[in-house]
């Protein structure tokens, strides 16, 4: 069967379309057993980048879309320290057995579901009016 005759693209034609020759050139040779070597484009290797993550542990927290939209609805930015916290917090809760958790940082309350790691929503002291919350099992209060 001929791919091109269908109206199909290959992906030899989209990677040259996309990424170039040279970008071509360096899947190539990572695919041959030299990704160590493949920098991007801050001049650190793949390997590099997972073994820094891997040593701070910092950033293992997932943000779901939803709360994603949310802090970008509610002017909300994140301070390192308070996404530390948090963080500490969601550890926090795990060691207690928490699935679904409340964690108050400062002004700001977030749900977090424990086990997959994932901050589902997230608001601050003007929509905690009514002080409810609801499908949670647990709260930490950093």
């Amino acid at each position: 069967m001929d791919i091109k005759s269908n109206g199909y693209v290959s992906i030899d034609q989209l990677t040259d379309q996309y990424l170039g020759k040279a970008r071509k050139t360096q899947i190539r040779r990572a695919m041959d057993g030299e990704a160590g070597n493949v920098n991007s484009s801050n001049g650190l290797s793949f390997q590099e980048v997972l073994q820094q993550k891997a040593l701070t542990g910092i950033g293992s927290l997932k943000f779901s879309k939803h709360a994603m939209g949310r802090l970008a609805d509610r002017n909300i930015e994140l301070s390192d320290s308070q996404l530390e916290r948090l963080e500490s917090g969601t550890k926090k809760a795990e060691q207690k057995g928490i699935r679904d958790s409340l964690v108050i940082v400062d002004q700001l309350a977030f749900i977090v579901n424990v086990p997959n790691q994932t901050v589902v929503t997230a608001m601050d002291s003007t929509e905690t009016n009514e002080n409810i919350f609801t499908n949670i099992n647990g709260a930490v209060i950093i």
